[in-house]
């Protein structure tokens, strides 16, 4: 199956981290811009972060700046975001997106979907 799979997430303390990962299955990621999304309980989906698809650029929502991190690794056919000082604000599921030669950012035109990681960020 052509899918993309994230994985990572789980219940951290304020000001811990996490390192989550994308990786698709079935296609090869390095003609594929991939964005993070992320949905809190209630709310709409937001977007995080997005790198090109040869890992040369990217970009980040203001909440993001500082504090997370997007890199690729395109031999392992692989998109990571490094989760840094969370807050409980962070709390949400947290899903990767491909696009097919895009650029970054982006929103729509997306191939493919992931189901998201939940990340619970608590006391």
């Amino acid at each position: 199956q052509v899918q993309l799979v994230e994985s990572g997430g789980g219940l951290v303390q304020p000001g811990g981290s996490l390192r989550l990962s994308c990786v698709g299955s079935g296609f090869t990621l390095d003609s594929y811009a991939i964005s993070w999304f992320r949905q809190a309980p209630g709310k709409e989906r937001e977007g995080v972060s997005c790198i090109t698809s040869d890992g040369g650029g990217s970009s980040y929502k203001s909440f993001a700046e500082g504090r997370f991190t997007v890199s690729r690794d395109n031999t392992k056919n692989t998109v990571y975001l490094q989760l840094d000082s969370l807050k409980p604000e962070d709390t949400a599921v947290y899903i990767c997106a491909a696009r097919k030669r895009g650029a970054c950012p982006f929103y729509d035109g997306i191939d493919y979907w992931g189901k998201g990681t939940l990340v619970t960020v608590s006391s």
